[in-house]
């Protein structure tokens, strides 16, 4: 039996999403909760790998097992096994082909900046902070040149281990929630640090560093050296997976805390 499961987690107390050898991956934790509901070794397969310090809203994976249990021990059963930071949020039986990374049809990221003077302390380690002033209008001129399939070299880790830097960056919007900046992504697929990178490039547009015209021509020129400094982890979530109806998923993902309070300036 094939199964795919929804998971949401914090991810500031783990080492990323893929497992370690010290155990201390989502995929860890994941995996030996699984194990012990199905009383054999269970290995899960990720929609997209997170690195250390990022969130999810809306993980997919799935996993094969030779036992039958009721629908309630893949959620609640699990769920009694993880960490606090993590929670299966729903399980579908899924057909044999369904793969939760290659059947993805595109994945949804969000990075949540607070934009205030004064640093976060209830938040800490849920969301990015940059103390100046921001211009709006700046920043979503400057994310126009990033639309559409291009090489993402610029904006890639120099450790990524994609076969190719290009990618399909179909949306960047920018919206403001109370004191909150957040920018929303959709790509078929991401290179590893890709999104915190645009946001550093975005927020020096948005300071009045360079012209928003400066993030094309860095993309331009596929240099990693001449794009801003990858930003803080802390507030980077996988918000989306978008799969074919087919498959029969769960499309939604639950409200974020930062998903109140919206209006359209700074």
């Amino acid at each position: 039996m094939r199964i795919a499961l929804g998971i949401e987690y914090h991810g500031g107390p783990f080492c990323g999403w893929q497992t370690q050898p010290a155990g201390c991956g989502v995929q860890d934790a994941l995996e030996r909760a699984l194990s012990e509901i199905a009383s054999e070794k269970v290995s899960t397969i990720c929609a997209g790998r997170t690195d250390a310090g990022v969130h999810a809203l809306a993980q997919v994976v799935h996993f094969e097992t030779t036992v039958a249990r009721p629908d309630t021990a893949w959620v609640r059963g699990v769920n009694t096994l993880l960490p606090a930071g993590a929670a299966v949020t729903w399980m579908r039986p899924v057909p044999a082909d369904f793969n939760a990374r290659y059947a993805a049809l595109e994945r949804c990221y969000r990075y949540v900046l607070l934009n205030h003077p004064v640093r976060p302390a209830l938040n800490q380690g849920r969301t990015g902070w940059f103390h100046a002033p921001l211009d709006l209008a700046r920043m979503r001129e400057a994310a126009n040149y990033l639309i559409g399939e291009h090489d993402f070299s610029a904006f890639r880790s120099a450790e990524c281990q994609a076969k190719s830097p290009v990618r399909d960056l179909r949306r960047l919007t920018i919206r403001v929630s109370g004191e909150f900046v957040v920018f929303e992504l959709a790509a078929n697929a991401f290179l590893q640090h890709m999104v915190r990178n645009i946001v550093g490039c975005l927020l020096y547009a948005g300071k009045g560093n360079y012209e928003p015209s400066w993030v094309g021509e860095v993309l331009a020129s596929r240099d990693r050296a001449l794009a801003a400094p990858t930003f803080d982890a802390a507030g980077l979530y996988l918000a989306h997976v978008s799969y074919d109806a087919k498959w029969g998923l769960p499309q939604l993902a639950r409200r974020a805390w930062f998903d109140e309070d919206r209006r359209d300036t700074l």
